[in-house]
C-alpha cells in the first residue's frame, strides 16, 4: 500500500527557493538550504547552535516533524566529532521539550536512518527525526484514501516550535 499526500502548493515554492538555480546537486538538500541565503524563517530552521541545527521537515510525517543535523555533511554517527555529537544530541533533547510544549503530543518517535538501505532518502547528511505522535493519529484518510492529512502549515509550526524552544541549559 503506498501513501498519497494531499496537494500542498507551498512545497514546490519552498524547494525551488532552496534549490533553484543555485542548488548544488553534489551536496545534500540540507547543505543547499544552509548555503541558500534564505533566512531561518524562510528555510524553517527553528534553532541553531554551534555545531548543529534543527529544521522542520518540508515533507512531514506529522505536524511538528523536526530534523536535527550537524552543519557538516557527514553520513555516519562515527564521522561526527565529539563536539558535533554532543551538540546534535542536545538539540534532539531540546526539540523533544519544544514539541512537548508546542504541540502536546501523546508520544514522540525519535530515529535515524543510516544508509539508503535503512530508508535514508538523504543518506549523505546524517539527520535525526523527531516526530510527534497522538493516540489515534492514523485517521480514516490513511485507511481509505491512502493519504496523510497535515492540519498545520510549516510557518505556523515553526513559530510555535521557536516560541517553545528551551532557553539556555535545562
Amino acid at each position: 500500500m503506498s501513501l498519497d499526500r494531499l496537494w500542498n502548493g507551498w512545497r514546490a515554492e519552498y524547494i525551488n527557493g532552496v534549490l533553484g538555480q543555485s542548488g548544488d546537486p553534489s551536496v545534500s538538500v540540507f547543505t543547499n538550504i544552509l548555503n541558500s541565503g534564505l533566512s531561518d524563517e524562510e528555510a524553517y530552521i527553528v534553532h541553531r547552535s554551534s555545531h548543529a541545527f534543527a529544521i522542520l521537515n518540508a515533507f512531514p510525517y506529522a505536524s511538528g516533524h523536526i530534523l536535527v543535523l550537524p552543519y557538516r555533511e557527514v553520513a555516519h554517527l562515527e564521522d561526527l566529532t565529539a563536539e558535533e555529537s554532543a551538540d546534535v544530541w542536545k538539540l534532539v533533547r531540546d526539540a523533544t521539550l519544544a514539541l512537548k510544549s508546542s504541540h502536546a503530543p501523546h508520544a514522540l518517535n525519535v530515529g535515524i536512518n543510516l544508509g539508503a538501505a535503512a530508508g535514508g532518502s538523504i543518506s549523505q547528511h546524517l539527520h535525526v527525526h523527531i516526530v510527534p505522535r497522538w493516540n489515534g493519529d492514523s485517521n480514516f484518510m490513511t485507511s481509505v484514501a491512502e493519504t496523510r492529512t497535515l492540519p498545520e502549515s510549516l510557518p505556523l509550526t515553526a513559530s510555535k516550535v521557536r516560541a517553545a524552544w528551551p532557553k539556555g541549559d535545562q
